[in-house]
């Protein structure tokens, strides 16, 4: 928006009175902005309905069945070193058909190398053992 300003001379410059927009645009950007990176962080949650256990714990304590890996691969069973492969999968097949089937609890040692510890996880899931899992986790966070 021009207007003019003066006395009636032609020699005094024209005046110009208009707002400046830019802080205002400037203000609305860093808003925007700002918006877009909080909103999705709100929006993002997940809700599950985790299903709840009515069953009663059990009466009879499981059998527990403790396996070693040692740093070297030595295979450790309930304290008594398993000689070979063989053995082991007779001892897996042996209590995978007990019913109801013992816990296992896998300790393997910090150093041991996965493949010993993945060959045991394999050779027991191949032979039908279903309650397994890993104890001794907090070696781990040393």
């Amino acid at each position: 928006m021009a207007m003019q300003v003066g006395t009636g001379r032609g020699d005094e410059p024209e005046v110009m009175i208009d707002i400046n927009t830019t802080p205002l645009i400037d203000v609305m950007l860093v808003l925007l902005v700002m918006l877009i990176i909080t909103i999705p962080v709100q929006t993002h949650a997940v809700k599950l309905d985790m299903p709840r256990s009515n069953l009663p714990p059990p009466l009879v304590e499981p059998i527990v069945v403790n396996l070693e890996i040692d740093f070297d691969g030595t295979i450790i069973w309930n304290g008594n070193v398993v000689s070979s492969k063989h053995a082991l999968n007779s001892y897996l097949l042996r209590e995978a058909r007990k019913d109801p089937q013992p816990e296992f609890h896998l300790r393997p040692h910090r150093l041991a190398k996965y493949d010993h510890v993945a060959g045991v996880l394999a050779a027991a899931q191949r032979l039908g053992v279903k309650r397994i899992g890993f104890i001794g986790n907090e070696q781990y966070l040393e």
